[in-house]
């Protein structure tokens, strides 16, 4: 049996979607429901049958990032990107590639380009007792997937931070966790999300980190994102991802972590190996 977490994370209809481009290189993908939307401004896309492209004229990172600015403020203005962030996210395929404009947070989704965000798996390990992880509840007030279970620390990459110091940005954040404990981190494994949800198109790659905590760590949430943390046996975590109880990103993340330390037999996870390979869509 497939977890419904492995099949929400590649599950997404190209065919509902038109290819976002700039230049010669697909950069996201926007929905066909969004298209007329975009019509009004025909000098910023040009809107063919099978894909969108931003106009040729616009051939540098300042006048894209003019031009989509404009078209992403006039649309939440409207209601079509909710959830403002301010934050920046730059447009590229690549985390180390240059950017090909850059965009509110917001709107990543709508034009459905390439994210980056970090996953961490806290560890606690007994003497006495089989191990235990930390694991979150997202506040009620989040934009998306409000009240679901997560990692202890989750969060997106913005434009300019690399991605160890996002970690330690987001475990002080979300958990109180110091950075000097947040660098004993390890990378765990990556993978690529392409699923379409209400407000649009999420691709992103997601790296995962372990932590393993001392015993009397406790979780401190600093910015309100999370409504509570709490320790979970290991067995209830995997019960949670089966029963969706946890966001699919975190299901995934979770996983790995589970997997890689023979927590969890390998055959209850089929179809998860491909979720490390990016979609060929």
């Amino acid at each position: 049996m497939i977890l419904p977490a492995i099949t929400a994370a590649r599950r997404f209809d190209g065919s509902a979607h038109a290819p976002f481009l700039i230049g010669d290189e697909r950069v996201g993908w926007i929905r066909q429901s969004d298209l007329d939307a975009l019509r009004r401004w025909p000098d910023v896309f040009q809107i063919g049958d099978a894909s969108v492209h931003l106009a040729p004229s616009l051939a540098d990172v300042d006048a894209r990032t003019a031009a989509l600015g404009a078209v992403i403020a006039a649309l939440h203005a409207e209601g079509k990107i909710p959830g403002w962030r301010n934050e920046i996210y730059a447009i590229h395929n690549d985390f180390d590639a240059p950017p090909l404009a850059f965009i509110e947070r917001a709107a990543s989704r709508f034009f459905g380009t390439m994210t980056y965000a970090v996953h961490l798996n806290g560890i606690v390990k007994y003497r006495d007792k089989a191990p235990e992880l930390w694991i979150a509840r997202r506040a009620d007030t989040k934009a998306t997937d409000p009240g679901m279970l997560d990692n202890v620390v989750a969060g997106g990459i913005g434009w300019g931070i690399g991605i160890e110091p996002t970690l330690v940005k987001e475990c002080w954040e979300e958990a109180g966790m110091s950075a000097e404990l947040a660098r004993t981190a390890e990378r765990g494994g990556a993978f690529h999300m392409l699923q379409s949800l209400p407000e649009g198109t999420q691709a992103e790659l997601i790296y995962v980190y372990d932590v393993l905590l001392p015993e009397d760590f406790t979780s401190h949430n600093q910015d309100g994102e999370v409504g509570e943390h709490r320790i979970a046996r290991i067995e209830e975590v995997a019960r949670g991802i089966e029963d969706g109880q946890f966001t699919v990103d975190a299901s995934i993340a979770t996983l790995d972590c589970l997997l890689r330390r023979q927590w969890i037999d390998a055959d209850a996870c089929e179809g998860i190996a491909a979720l490390y390979e990016r979609p060929a869509v």
